[in-house]
């Protein structure tokens, strides 16, 4: 797997995750199953839905969050797999890319937790600092990364914003 900041096409896109901004902070959930394992909001692509529809429905799978604003465009995670089939028949086969975006939320439910998705037992609005060192320690230190790009680039747009 490979992460880069080239858009992947649409027909490669089997998964996506947002790094979401509410209240202040990074919308973080943290997994009922898995001890202290926290994640970002997002998942994988079904039959026939666009990346909105999929981004709106993990939302509120997974965080009880709607969105407020557009999806921005981040990065992926290009892959190529050697096992013999998709793990879903509709999805593209040896290639694959995990798209990365960000939005601005509103934490305004509760996760609906549906059987065959994570099972959330808490989400909320952590601070920067704190939802980079939470995703790095239950994820990676490159999601971790990813985490810290996402808030660099939240703060370079909020800049330009605000000098127009």
């Amino acid at each position: 797997m490979q992460f880069s900041l080239r858009p992947p096409d649409d027909e490669l896109v089997t998964n996506i995750h947002v790094i979401g901004f509410a209240d202040g902070g990074i919308v973080v959930c943290r997994d009922a199953r898995r001890e202290g394992h926290w994640f970002l909001p997002g998942g994988t692509r079904e039959q026939g839905e666009s990346v909105e529809e999929c981004v709106r429905r993990e939302l509120a799978e997974e965080a009880g969050a709607s969105l407020v604003g557009p999806l921005h465009w981040l990065g992926a995670h290009f892959a190529e797999t050697d096992r013999p089939r998709p793990g879903y028949e509709w999805q593209p086969h040896p290639y694959r890319a995990w798209l990365w975006c960000t939005a601005e939320l509103r934490l305004d439910g509760e996760p609906s937790n549906p059987e065959d998705g994570e099972q959330v037992a808490e989400v909320r609005a952590a601070p920067p600092e704190e939802a980079v060192r939470l995703i790095a320690a239950s994820e990676g230190e490159e999601f971790g990364q990813l985490v810290q790009l996402a808030l660099e680039s939240h703060e370079s747009d909020a800049s330009r914003r605000n000098l127009s």
